[in-house]
């Protein structure tokens, strides 16, 4: 009797254990699968970005694609732009400032114009100065989810390590990281900086523990 019972108790034990397991692999290849297909987007919009393209007349009357399933690669009218003939980048109905590479992490990712929940949680950010590929300083911020997308291998970088952004005017420059420390999440000392009238980036995330921020500068070569 003892015996069966504990037979019983064992085999619920296994079987609770390998459902475990199975539920475990499954949320590790989905999360693998998500970043995956995050990577490979973003990449094939870097790969083929050409910034703000010529056109010769208005699409769709003037009027704005949207459609909730925007393609990566779609490139509507501006409309700010009256009667301009060129057409605005958007990267998932969000607009494009330009893109940006960094070798050591394997990374490449558009700059999207705006920081909104929703555009942070779907490349990196354009914060705040001048513009990308501008005199002066431009701020640019993305999320550290701790598992490779986005800012997550920041933390990886080192001195002298190189970014390459290109500008919606097709102008790309490279970078290159002189700093990196962490920082308060208040402390913005840094945004304004004398550049020498050379443009500057600079790459703010959060640490792994979320308690400061990482911070990288780098300048123009």
């Amino acid at each position: 009797m003892f015996e069966s019972k504990y037979s019983k108790v064992l085999t619920v034990i296994l079987v609770v254990v390998m459902i475990a397991i199975i539920g475990l692999l499954g949320f590790l290849g989905y999360e693998y699968y998500q970043n995956y297909i995050v990577t490979k987007d973003t990449s094939d919009f870097v790969d083929n970005f050409e910034g703000e393209v010529a056109d010769g007349g208005p699409t769709n009357n003037g009027e704005e694609n949207n459609n909730n399933e925007t393609n990566p690669f779609d490139q509507i009218k501006d409309p700010n732009a009256g009667n301009s003939s060129s057409k605005k980048v958007t990267y998932k109905g969000f607009g494009v400032l330009g893109t940006m590479e960094i070798p050591a992490t394997n990374f490449k990712y558009p700059i999207l114009e705006k920081v909104t929940k929703k555009s942070i949680e779907t490349a990196v950010a354009f914060l705040y100065g001048s513009g990308v590929n501008q005199s002066g300083n431009t701020v640019i911020i993305g999320h550290n989810y701790r598992n490779g997308l986005f800012f997550s291998n920041n933390k990886k970088l080192n001195i002298g390590d190189k970014i390459y952004i290109t500008d919606n005017n097709g102008n790309k420059l490279t970078y290159t990281i002189y700093n990196k420390f962490e920082a308060t999440p208040e402390d913005t000392s840094f945004y304004q900086r004398d550049t020498a009238g050379k443009p500057e980036i600079t790459l703010s995330t959060c640490t792994d523990d979320s308690s400061a921020r990482l911070i990288i500068l780098a300048k123009a070569e």
